[in-house]
């Protein structure tokens, strides 16, 4: 037996479609409402303010009495007058220095005896270790031998008499080797103190110990005095008890 219902009068085939629109208009005007905002709008007046008459102040002329300024003043001058020059003046003749081809140069012969020869004194630098006469550290004798091993062993007194740990590197641990480097000068002196070491407080340190050395007979190469270099490693480091 057929169905005599036309398939396309069916009302609710396409109900989910109807209904999901209908969710989503009713969404949109929900969202429309809660984000609609007004705004409150105060009553104003406006007033026409109309001049009808023009006010006229008479303001009143005042004369000020300024008196005249006074004359300018006449600055006399003093007279010109023109005198004729009288005594005559000589003139002065430059003559060129320069030597032209027709010139002759006198011709000069030098002797040796006319040259005059000045000596210049050279600093010689001699290493301690093969100099001829070491340098002469107060109250060292003997031969240059003996003379050597009192230097090294008055070297080593003057830097454990004289040594000082500076505080500011022993609060940081700051510790190291440094080498100092000078020279006795041929009138027996220390200078050109230099060092090196791995801060510059243990540097500064070294080198005034350095600075407190006694002045010594010089050093002597071939019976004449001269700068001996040195340098000596200062080590700092901390000791246990």
């Amino acid at each position: 037996m057929e169905s005599k219902k036309n398939p396309k009068a069916n009302v609710g085939r396409n109900s989910n479609l109807y209904f999901a629109v209908g969710l989503n208009v009713m969404l949109v005007l929900t969202y429309l409402g809660l984000e609609h905002k007004t705004y409150d709008r105060a009553a104003t007046q406006v007033d026409i303010l109309q001049l009808t008459e023009q006010l006229e102040e008479d303001i009143p002329i005042t004369k000020l009495d300024i008196p005249p300024p006074p004359p300018p003043k006449v600055i006399a001058t003093e007279a010109i007058t023109i005198v004729e020059d009288v005594a005559e003046i000589e003139e002065t003749v430059i003559e060129s220095t320069e030597i032209g081809q027709d010139d002759v140069i006198e011709e000069r012969v030098v002797s040796v005896e006319d040259v005059a020869v000045e000596e210049v004194e050279e600093d010689i630098e001699v290493p301690f270790a093969v100099i001829e006469t070491v340098p002469k550290w107060p109250g060292c004798t003997g031969n240059n031998d003996q003379l050597r091993a009192c230097f090294q062993k008055k070297m080593q007194e003057h830097l454990l008499k004289n040594f000082r740990y500076p505080d500011v590197a022993a609060e940081l641990g700051i510790h190291g080797k440094v080498y100092v480097f000078f020279l006795i000068d041929k009138t027996g002196k220390v200078t050109k103190i230099k060092s090196r070491g791995p801060d510059k407080m243990l540097e500064t340190e070294a080198e005034r110990i350095i600075g407190l050395m006694p002045k010594m007979e010089p050093g002597k190469q071939r019976n004449r005095a001269v700068g001996v270099p040195y340098s000596v490693p200062i080590n700092f480091q901390f000791i246990e008890n």
